[in-house]
């Protein structure tokens, strides 16, 4: 389902955030340089990050950052609730998808199967 109006403005938005908040922690990683397993991770969610922002394979991105934010959230980080909170929005990326303002709705909107 690619939702447009209200829902799929909502979605965008949810995209656009998480995205935002995904390429600032990794590029802050890559700054800081803590430890070396949690730059890695920031810089895979960083990736994410884009793909998020540009709605290309959503339910792939939102996945791999719930899996690189909880893998953050259980190596040691100092901002335990964003991780977590950036763990759920992918989540919610992955089940609800992208919405109508994305590539992936241009590539594999909605199709009409005539019977």
């Amino acid at each position: 389902m690619f939702p447009d109006g209200w829902p799929g403005s909502g979605l965008f938005l949810l995209r656009l955030v998480a995205g935002l908040l995904l390429l600032h922690d990794g590029v802050g990683g890559l700054l800081a340089t803590p430890h070396q397993a949690l730059v890695r991770l920031q810089v895979i969610a960083a990736c994410a990050g884009i793909f998020l922002l540009a709605g290309l394979w959503t339910p792939i991105a939102g996945a791999l950052v719930a899996m690189t934010e909880l893998g953050t959230a259980f190596t040691g980080s100092d901002h335990l609730r964003s991780t977590i909170l950036l763990a759920t929005m992918g989540i919610a990326l992955a089940i609800l998808g992208p919405g109508a303002l994305s590539i992936d709705a241009r590539l594999f909107g909605r199709k009409r199967l005539d019977i």
